[in-house]
């Protein structure tokens, strides 16, 4: 069955989108909803997270992830070539350029869809297509909150840390919610200061009057014109930011940031995948050893990260699992202790 109209009845039928929602699909172009065709209603299922598909022994399937795990969408097939075209139909959407000399790549369309896109020879079996869907609407700290993120005790915590300018770290596993927890904290910096968010592709959308976004640009075919990160928060120093905030520290750039904050740029934050808090310190200094900085001169560095906020999802819930904070150990490298502000 081909991405189009013909599939159009059935993925309704499992979407289960209410027609009272905010539909994702009104910020893209026809162009791009034409290439979805029977994928729509999955888009504005209000409920659905994350849609998947791959190609695999010529044939297309399709995955779905509403919060409670990924489920295979039954009866649901299309050709190894629909997902191809597809995948490359959305990267352009997305202004970038997928083919055989480029086969990997990321972008953003619409209102924060967040498209990654995969083609043989990388994708071993065939074109892979993971499309990561926003919130229909954007999630207040209060909201999330009242949803079992945390303890009012820890809620308090976290506004008061916001509103003191301390800088955050916010770590978790891949879907357990740190850019949606980011978003909502950002919104409480006061409507008087300015926010410049730096990001591979731009996902955060905090409800605030003076938000600049910021997003990484890849070459072109012409192998010219990249931005990356580290460019980004250069720039950014120049910019008069109350609060610089890095979306994903993944790569030599988190040497940057620091050095940003550790020069007087009070209330800034990043987030870093990890799976548990104590990997914090490990995965830093990784990313240290990237930019030329020995556990040591990162430890020094860090400590200007003023609480670790880890995040969990289980069962469909993001949760705060634990609080911390940065500190020097006996041996001079980075450690995180635990706060008694209890989750």
């Amino acid at each position: 069955m081909p991405i189009g109209p013909k599939a159009t009845v059935l993925v309704r039928m499992i979407s289960g989108a209410s027609q009272q929602e905010q539909r994702r699909s009104h910020a893209l172009t026809g162009d791009v909803r034409r290439a979805l065709g029977g994928l729509v209603p999955l888009v504005d299922d209000p409920t659905a997270r994350d849609i998947l598909l791959a190609a695999s022994g010529g044939a297309g399937r399709l995955w779905v992830d509403r919060g409670s795990g990924i489920e295979q969408v039954a009866g649901w097939a299309a050709p190894a070539a629909e997902v191809r075209k597809l995948a490359i139909q959305l990267i352009a959407a997305g202004g970038r350029h997928l083919d055989e000399l480029n086969p990997v790549a990321d972008v953003r369309i619409g209102d924060g869809i967040r498209v990654h896109a995969l083609l043989d020879p990388v994708a071993v079996a065939g074109a892979a297509l993971s499309i990561r869907l926003p919130a229909p609407r954007a999630r207040t700290f209060g909201g999330l909150v009242a949803g079992g993120l945390c303890s009012r005790e820890a809620a308090a915590f976290l506004t008061d840390s916001v509103a003191k300018r301390r800088n955050l770290l916010i770590t978790g596993g891949a879907g357990s919610g740190k850019t949606t927890l980011l978003s909502a904290l950002l919104a409480l910096v006061p409507a008087t200061e300015r926010i410049v968010t730096i990001e591979d592709v731009a996902e955060l959308r905090p409800e605030h009057p003076h938000h600049i976004a910021l997003e990484a640009r890849q070459a072109n075919i012409e192998g010219v014109g990249e931005i990356g990160l580290d460019r980004l928060l250069r720039e950014t120093l120049r910019m008069r930011p109350d609060r610089i905030v890095l979306g994903e520290c993944r790569g030599a750039e988190i040497a940057t940031l620091l050095s940003a904050l550790n020069t007087g740029h009070e209330g800034g934050a990043g987030t870093l995948h990890a799976n548990r808090i104590a990997d914090v310190p490990a995965r830093l200094e990784a990313l240290g050893m990237l930019a030329g900085l020995d556990p040591q001169t990162l430890a020094r560095q860090a400590t200007v990260l003023d609480l670790v906020v880890h995040v969990t999802r289980a069962n469909g819930r993001h949760r705060i699992a634990q609080l911390g904070r940065m500190r020097i150990g006996k041996n001079g490298t980075l450690e995180v202790s635990a706060l008694a502000a209890a989750a």
